[in-house]
């Protein structure tokens, strides 16, 4: 799993290990059952505090796309997107980068609509 960390960025750490984690399950690429690195180790691949890492799994527990189960770590609960729904997200970034909206701004833009 290669996940990274942009310092520079205004959503927190937690937030891209959470989002970058979440999109990797719903694209298939982590298979049902695979088990996530264990948050120390992952916290120190890139140099986040555990606390950070812990977060970012607990919510997507909260999201139904983990498990955790103590000493057997985190596992993947196999969910993916069907290709019209992937396309779909597709065309929504393009159209937002090509509208100039930084992903932060698209994401919050998500996250607002989603609430109505």
């Amino acid at each position: 799993m290669d996940l990274t960390v942009d310092a520079g960025s205004k959503t927190p750490p937690y937030a891209q290990v959470r989002d970058q984690v979440a999109t990797l399950i719903l694209a298939g690429e982590l298979a049902d059952q695979a088990r996530l690195p264990a948050i120390r180790a992952l916290a120190s691949s890139l140099s986040l505090a555990a606390n950070t890492v812990a977060k970012a799994y607990a919510e997507l527990e909260e999201a139904g796309l983990v498990v955790t189960a103590g000493r057997n770590g985190t596992r993947v609960i196999g969910q993916t997107v069907d290709a019209e729904l992937a396309s779909a997200a597709d065309a929504l970034i393009a159209l937002g980068k090509a509208k100039g909206l930084e992903t932060e701004a698209l994401i919050a833009l998500l996250r607002t609509r989603l609430r109505e």
